[in-house]
């Protein structure tokens, strides 16, 4: 990554990795002012040489912890028993590799083989036939794991989940502007990735608006982190599409409309939070780090403080970081010492019953993320603003917080956004605290005093992507930014798309999205 300064991660091996920042800043990222966290520092410096290591290590033929996965599959984790995590699934295969190409940018060639191979595998994957169906109408795109040898699991499980595909294609479409940014015109992309990228994209056309498995693999719904990263798959798509001569009609017609779902269906304005699943009969209170992740999974860093997609620094988003992270104070017992405004151990959501149902590695972190993100996203704008939506989460953190616009550089801008900074720096310690002295990272850790629990070694704690902690951003090729806006311009159906300066205008139909379809809970 240009300019990566906290890379931590999302995949389900928490080898959970934080990498240094990069020595290459662009001009045009602006930092941030970085405040001495000292023994943070050193965690972070030491954690990022195990983490990468443990990536490549979980990952076929030549990852050592792995043996037996074929070339280029992605292994959740090592562990076979209590529980079995030895297989590759797609949404997490798909977020660690998002963050190999993000290095690779930035300029690790050494990854360049590891990308290459886990395409190739793709490739045969998406072939495979599977409880989900198979790819004749695309339904076997949305089977969410298989095992290591190319074959189909067939297994009771939670299927079909549909955020695999459009994570896949974010993370493919991400290494083809590069490969197109330096080579002119590669023809790996249109004959290789390509029909990849479009098999997913048209499967997120054709089924975001039917139900499937969250993130969690438990709940039967619509996914506020799938819909999200539905959305930016969708629109990246398209301009990849325009760039290499090729047509994405699901990209063009869809995202409007997912776009609308997105920003209309999962708030709930009374309580202020996101409701993570909705259309499921499953109930819970709605409050889970799935919202989280999905804020930091869709982060533009030329965007605005925007609500419509829940940027990180958006109101929505700080005030729904608020309601999550508030959730978890009364139930862990190592969050007992820690008052209003101060960070705690994250979990999944407090209904949590697997393993006992304990703080996660990685959503710790994510709270952490999602706070760096939008200290970026405040300085690259020059200006910081308080909401009605926003203020609670500020006046925890920085008492004095009113509402009101405060420029970069104000006294009010500096004691907010430090207060921030401190905020998230704690989430970040709080894992140093409970990290073992060997830097590897399991999937949970005890409710109670720490200690690790579940899966070793879990990929997904590998890669929650997108850290600016040093105040820089993902790359984007040939160091610009692919430009996609979608702006609603009013009441009468008139969407505006902004790509590389040019506007077209699409209609979004009538009640905004089509009806949801309801999938069986099990498929077997």
């Amino acid at each position: 990554m240009v300019g990566l300064s906290f890379l931590v991660g999302l995949s389900a091996v928490c080898s959970c990795w934080i990498p240094l920042a990069s020595s290459v800043v662009p001009p045009w990222l602006p930092l941030v002012a970085e405040r001495a966290t000292g023994s943070l520092d050193t965690f972070i410096a030491s954690e990022h040489s195990r983490a990468l290591q443990g990536v490549v290590d979980n990952i076929g033929a030549g990852g050592s912890k792995v043996p037996g996965a074929e070339p280029g599959l992605v292994v959740a984790s090592p562990s076979k028993e209590d529980p079995n995590y030895f297989y590759t699934w797609t949404r997490d295969s798909a977020l660690t590799l998002k963050v190999l190409i993000d290095m690779l940018i930035d300029g690790d060639t050494s990854l360049q083989p590891v990308v290459d191979e886990y395409i190739s595998a793709q490739a045969i994957l998406q072939a495979v036939a599977s409880p989900s169906g198979d790819l004749t109408d695309g339904t076997g795109l949305g089977e969410p794991k298989f095992e290591v040898n190319f074959t189909a699991f067939t297994g009771p499980w939670g299927r079909p989940q549909r955020d695999g595909p459009a994570l896949r294609a974010t993370a493919l479409i991400t290494y083809s502007q590069w490969l197109l940014s330096k080579n002119g015109n590669d023809s790996r992309v249109d004959s290789t990735i390509w029909p990849i990228i479009s098999n997913d994209l048209n499967y997120v056309g054709q089924y975001w608006n039917s139900t499937g498995f969250d993130l969690w693999e438990e709940v039967d719904g619509s996914s506020f982190f799938a819909t999200a990263v539905q959305h930016r798959a969708l629109v990246e798509g398209q301009t990849l599409a325009g760039r290499i001569g090729k047509t994405c009609a699901a990209c063009e017609s869809q995202a409007p409309q997912v776009l609308c779902f997105l920003s209309q269906s999962y708030w709930n304005n009374d309580e202020e939070y996101v409701v993570s699943n909705i259309n499921t009969q499953t109930v819970r209170n709605g409050r889970d780090a799935d919202s989280i992740l999905g804020s930091i999974h869709t982060f533009d860093p030329a965007a605005a403080c925007d609500d419509t997609t829940f940027q990180p620094c958006s109101p929505r988003g700080l005030a729904n970081h608020k309601a999550v992270v508030d959730s978890f104070r009364p139930v862990y017992g190592i969050n007992a010492n820690y008052t209003q405004g101060q960070a705690v151990a994250i979990g999944r959501y407090i209904e949590d019953v697997y393993f006992g149902g304990n703080p996660w590695y990685l959503t710790t972190l994510a709270a952490a993320e999602q706070l760096y993100d939008a200290l970026y996203q405040f300085d690259r704008l020059g200006h910081l603003d308080i909401t009605p939506t926003s203020l609670a989460f500020f006046k925890d953190l920085h008492p004095a917080a009113a509402t009101g616009r405060y420029a970069k550089g104000s006294q009010a801008y500096n004691a907010t956004t430090q207060a921030v900074r401190k905020y998230a720096d704690g989430f970040l310690d709080i894992v140093r605290r409970y990290t073992p002295a060997d830097g590897s990272l399991t999937e949970q850790l005890s409710r109670d005093d720490g200690h690790p629990l579940s899966a070793v070694d879990l990929t997904w704690c590998v890669i929650l992507q997108g850290g600016v902690r040093s105040g820089t951003a993902p790359p984007f090729p040939a160091g610009e930014r692919i430009e996609y806006r979608y702006y609603r311009t009013g009441v009468d159906g008139v969407t505006v798309i902004r790509e590389g300066g040019d506007e077209r205008m699409l209609v979004v139909p009538e009640g905004c999205t089509r009806d949801i379809v309801v999938s069986d809970v099990w498929q077997e």
